[in-house]
Parts: structure tokens; C-alpha cells; sequence
């Protein structure tokens, strides 16, 4: 090889080397956006998933908080009235459709109770 074609070598090598870490510089700068427009898009799924967690735990103990007060209840009525065992059964299945009912309003399948701003229909 004579002198002249290394040094065309080299200069075409120069360049090439020149245009391969523009386009790494290029190609890092897009990986860093990209990552940091995901990284940005999978805290939201993660609060969103925390949220039905704790969503899905309070329905759940409302459910069974209802089922137990409406035992607790039929059973104290039981021993002051001595109507052993219906006061438990009737007030533990009032306890359990308060607890569905509770369950339909928290997952949108049924309305809200309507809240009264007056109480007593006062006329003046």
C-alpha cells in the first residue's frame, strides 16, 4: 500500500468512527427518554393497582364487619328477650343483606342513599 491510500484509510476511517458515536450519542439520548417515559407510565399502574388493593380490602371487611354486628346484635337480643336462637338468625341475615348491599353501592350497582339537606319540612 502506498502512503497515500493509509492515509485516505485512516481519514475514512476517522470519519466513519465520527459518524458511529454521533449516532451512539443519538441512540443513548433516545434509550434515556424512552426510560424515563416509562419509568414515568408504570408508577400510575402501580398506585392504580395499590388503590383496587386497598379497595378490594375495605369492601371486604365492611362485608364482614355487617355479618358480625348483625350476629352481635341478634345475639344480645336473644339473651334480654330470650327468643333464643331467631333474634340471631333474623338480625345475622339483616346483617348479611346489609353487608351485600354495602358491597353493590362501593363497586357503582347501586345509587347512593340520598342525603337530606332538610330534615323537617319547616313552613314558614
Amino acid at each position: 500500500m502506498s502512503p497515500d491510500e493509509n492515509e485516505q484509510r485512516k481519514e475514512g476511517m476517522k470519519e466513519t468512527d465520527s459518524h458511529l458515536s454521533e449516532r451512539l450519542e443519538n441512540l443513548g439520548k433516545t434509550l434515556d427518554t424512552r426510560l424515563e417515559e416509562t419509568s414515568g407510565k408504570e408508577e400510575p399502574n402501580k398506585t392504580s393497582a395499590l388503590s383496587g388493593l386497598s379497595q378490594a380490602w375495605k369492601i371486604s371487611s365492611e362485608f364482614i364487619a355487617a355479618i358480625f354486628v348483625g350476629g352481635a346484635l341478634g345475639w344480645m337480643a336473644d339473651s334480654w328477650l330470650g327468643t333464643k336462637p331467631w333474634g340471631m338468625i333474623v338480625l345475622l341475615l339483616l346483617g348479611f343483606a346489609a353487608g351485600i348491599l354495602n358491597v353493590l353501592r362501593e363497586a357503582g350497582k347501586v345509587a347512593q342513599p340520598e342525603r337530606r339537606i332538610n330534615s323537617g319540612n319547616k313552613q314558614d
